[in-house]
């Protein structure tokens, strides 16, 4: 009995430090590949890609540091760029979330052991890039982020969290572009974080990504003052970062997503609503 809990909590720890990145992007029925990591550091010339280069497939480890803005991978424009029209949707597909490799989507309940490792919530954020041209735009300072979409813990349906929703999509999540938006150009950041060690100041994982995005057709809907990335997660957010699961779980926490509210122009969740 104490040789199989102990191979069970290996097998766990291991799980546990299993990660992700976003894979490609679907936009009309095309498909655009993100940076792949582990591949493409070592492709000449380096391919074509519209996302931004990715150091590897781990959290940020500072997250109040530049890499949250578009992940680890020095926040590189990518040559490509993808066209597509307000009110588009985007699917973001990542490599393997929900797979039994990804670690924070795992429920082992043993007679004495009740472990969870889930990933609570999705983000996804527009800047708009200065002089509409992305290529030479990063992000990474004033308040200029807005908050398009999230989905993270619901008691009331099932599955009740965001990463279960994710996993029983196929680790694809589909992001609704605001039908009002202006015509330019904007980084569509789309993350995930992940809560299962974020019982501890600066456990939370978040994976962000950055898609560089063309709006050909659209409204009149500029975006309004926003976050900053780095500067809107404070690692002391006892609501939404520094947040043990079971305490949620246990309703002795209302979760809050951090990151500010979803901005009113946004179109409906498209994979559920919900907080």
């Amino acid at each position: 009995m104490a040789l199989a809990l102990a191979i069970l909590l290996l097998g766990i720890s291991s799980l546990a430090d299993a990660h992700g990145f976003l894979k490609n992007v679907q936009v009309n029925g095309k498909t655009y590949p993100a940076w792949q990591v582990g591949q493409d550091d070592f492709v000449k010339p380096p391919p074509l890609r519209y996302v931004r280069k990715l150091k590897d497939n781990g959290a940020v480890p500072d997250f109040t540091s530049k890499d949250i803005t578009c992940g680890v991978g020095g926040n590189i424009p990518a040559e490509g760029i993808i066209e597509l029209k307000a009110g588009d949707k985007v699917q973001m597909i990542w490599d393997q979330w929900g797979s039994s490799h990804s670690g924070p989507v795992m429920r082992v309940t043993p007679s004495t052991l009740n472990l969870v490792f889930n990933t609570i919530l999705q983000n996804s954020y527009l800047a708009h890039c200065t002089d509409n041209d992305c290529k030479s735009f990063k992000g990474d300072s004033g308040k200029i982020w807005v908050k398009i979409e999230q989905l993270s813990y619901n008691p009331s349906v099932n599955p009740a969290w965001a990463s279960d929703l994710l996993r029983v999509q196929g680790a694809k999540w589909t992001v609704a572009i605001p039908p009002k938006l202006a015509p330019g150009e904007y980084l569509l950041r789309h993350e995930i974080l992940g809560l299962h060690v974020a019982d501890k100041r600066m456990g939370a994982q978040f994976y962000p990504s950055c898609t560089q995005i063309r709006v050909t057709q659209g409204g009149t809907a500029q975006l309004p003052e926003g976050v900053a990335f780095p500067g809107a997660y404070s690692p002391d957010d006892g609501q939404g970062i520094l947040t043990p699961l079971w305490k949620v779980q246990q309703g002795l926490i209302k979760y809050v997503a951090p990151g500010g509210e979803v901005w009113a122009e946004a179109a409906p969740n498209a994979n559920r609503a919900g907080p």
